[in-house]
């Protein structure tokens, strides 16, 4: 089983927000084949507390514009590690230092990644289709 097109596509939507502010290693890890409680992570780090910050407030009104509402979000406070959990697909915003530290690509190595091409803030809501994410 794989990610259902909704949560590729707001998995994608939040990738490009986060690269839309700045993030490094944006990635879109498939882990619906392991857990049954989401279909994707997106994965994004920033040099900053600061930055984080922004880009966790681009991805929440990026998908905001779309009808897609976080159920509920995490370290907001210290800004080290934000989570945003839209169901379908969580965000983890994580400070450079935590994510080379942790290395979730690494804890998620057996899982599939989601294609992600920062397509730059010019056309940033534009979804791509099935068609374009899909491999030959």
């Amino acid at each position: 089983m794989t990610a259902s097109a909704e949560a590729r596509e707001t998995a994608l939507l939040a990738a490009q927000a986060a690269a839309d502010k700045l993030a490094t290693d944006v990635s879109i890890v498939d882990v619906s084949d392991r857990l049954a409680i989401t279909d994707a992570f997106v994965l994004a780090a920033a040099p900053s507390e600061r930055q984080v910050q922004a880009i966790v407030d681009e991805v929440e009104e990026r998908l905001r514009g779309h009808g897609i509402k976080p159920v509920r979000r995490e370290g907001l406070a210290e800004a080290r590690w934000v989570l945003l959990d839209f169901v379908d697909v969580v965000v983890h915003v994580q400070h450079a230092e935590e994510r080379a530290y942790y290395a979730l690509e690494r804890l998620w190595k057996d899982c599939p990644t989601i294609p992600f091409t920062d397509r730059g803030p010019a056309t940033a809501d534009a979804v791509p289709s099935a068609e374009e994410t899909a491999g030959p």
